[in-house]
């Protein structure tokens, strides 16, 4: 009996799972790590609590395994950056988070004039979340870091880059290309990184890892690491990994996570689908020589609107009270939440929006606000998908939910009836470490893509069953309470 080994490195945790051949979880660990806020909108973390909290889980869930690990698959957040020195392989700075908007400025400022020209490279928009901000701005404010990288004695990595690393004791300084195209460096036409963008962001080529696929044996970790040298074999970024956990594969199929926030991915095939209003544009993932591109919208909240029940108007204990609550009423009595507590990203793209809540009544309870916040994401994930189907020109068939809110049946229910197609709940919910595990199996023949195809099995399906009237009418209501939104500003 033989395992793969998935490491998940994300925001706010670190977690260690192993698979069996029939995608059975055989052990879990997971233990959380700090985040650090030294001003406002500034988010770091430590690059060796991310390292030791990863090395820590790993360790456990192997332990007395060593032998019997095949090959590891890797996943973490995206777009965080760190920079090291490659002598001493200590950071030079904090690792700084994706969520960081201390580059807000620059990015206004490069917006004037390079917006189109960064977006038919990399598919992105100027953002701080991407990593080039990040890295200018590390090289410009450490003291002796550009110098350093001048000489070639500091290297940049996402936190796959140094997890591989770090597990090679510095043999491997790579990145796969879903996480390459999350950089704002990266070409995703050409498939390199852009001289062109460097010069804009005055970043050395030197310091950037060897590109790689997401899915080959790029070499062993060393022998001292997790007790013996085992494959590392796959590597995609948190989200393309849980697009193919979820197995879709085909172009048009998609998935969206019900986490703090929502992110849908829809597969666009083999060629880029380049968005005008504001989509995403990534690598899904390289497979068998092949290139794999996805169209990405995020919605900031969903299960953060949850949290806002809770610890803020503090009319829920927990998330799991919002089911039956919502289920308490025949409808939303009239009530309309619009939880912008962020702004409001694609279709509206408006950061300045507040959020509101509409048709308050004496008769409104709880319940018809619990209901309503629910509603709220399904309707969110209605906008980017109609967006998806306009810009790629594929019409949808079913969406794959995975994360923490797909656990709640109203939700689940309603985002059926408002999108009128199927919702799928995978019987593994694992998918972004499961994506990981997938693309470590297939290069070292673990599993093939039939195997995989055979073994993912749907654990509920969610059917329409709405009236078209009343899917109409509440969408309609729903646009109507936006549009007003961003009027009144």
């Amino acid at each position: 009996m033989t395992y793969i080994l998935s490491l998940d490195q994300g925001t706010s945790s670190s977690r260690a799972i192993i698979f069996d051949k029939e995608t059975n979880i055989v052990n879990l660990e997971q233990t959380e790590f700090k985040q650090y806020y030294p001003k406002q909108n500034w988010v770091e973390q430590s690059p060796i609590e991310i390292w030791e909290s990863q090395l820590e889980v790993a360790k456990k869930v192997i332990e007395n395994n060593q032998e019997k690990i095949h090959s590891i698959g890797i996943t973490n957040q995206r777009e965080t950056t760190i920079i090291w020195d490659k002598n001493t392989g200590k950071a030079i700075y904090n690792a700084i988070v994706w969520q960081d908007q201390r580059t807000n400025k620059r990015c206004d400022f490069l917006k004037q004039d390079f917006q189109d020209i960064i977006h038919k490279k990399t598919g992105l928009i100027i953002n701080p979340y991407f990593s080039a901000s990040k890295i200018e701005w590390i090289l410009n404010h450490i003291e002796g870091a550009r110098q350093k990288a001048e000489q070639g004695d500091i290297i940049f990595g996402t936190v796959d880059t140094w997890l591989v690393w770090n597990l090679t004791k510095g043999k491997l300084h790579i990145t796969d290309v879903s996480n390459a195209s999350r950089t704002m460096l990266f070409n995703i036409n050409t498939l390199e990184w852009d001289k062109e963008l460097l010069e804009l962001f005055n970043i050395p080529e030197s310091i950037l890892p060897k590109v790689v696929s997401s899915s080959e044996i790029y070499g062993k970790t060393h022998a001292d690491i997790l007790g013996k040298a085992i494959p590392i074999s796959g590597i995609a970024g948190d989200q393309q990994a849980a697009l193919f956990g979820q197995t879709c594969f085909d172009e048009g199929m998609i998935k969206n996570t019900y986490g703090t926030g929502c992110f849908i991915l829809m597969n666009t095939g083999n060629k880029p689908k380049f968005s005008s209003n504001g989509l995403l544009t990534t690598i899904a993932w390289k497979t068998n020589g092949q290139i794999t591109y996805a169209l990405e919208g995020s919605i900031f909240m969903a299960g953060a609107a949850i949290k806002w029940l809770r610890d803020q108007l503090q009319i829920i204990n927990s998330a799991s009270e919002t089911e039956e609550l919502a289920l308490s009423v025949s409808d939303n009595g009239g009530v309309y939440i619009v939880p912008a507590f962020s702004g409001l990203g694609a279709p509206y793209w408006d950061s300045d929006v507040n959020g509101t809540v509409k048709g308050l009544k004496l008769s409104t309870s709880k319940a018809h606000i619990v209901r309503a916040t629910l509603e709220s994401i399904a309707y969110r994930t209605k906008d980017i998908l109609n967006l998806m189907e306009e810009e790629s020109k594929i019409n949808l068939l079913s969406l794959s939910a995975d994360g923490g809110a797909s656990s709640n049946q109203f939700l689940m229910q309603f985002q059926s009836d408002i999108l009128n197609i199927d919702i799928n709940l995978p019987r593994n919910t694992e998918t972004t470490a499961l994506g990981a595990a997938y693309l470590s199996g297939l290069s070292t023949g673990f599993w093939t893509l039939k195997d995989i195809q055979e073994k993912h099995k749907i654990n509920k399906t969610y059917q329409p069953n709405m009236i078209p009237q009343d899917r109409a009418k509440l969408f309609t209501e729903w646009k109507k309470t936006v549009q007003n939104l961003i009027l009144s500003k």
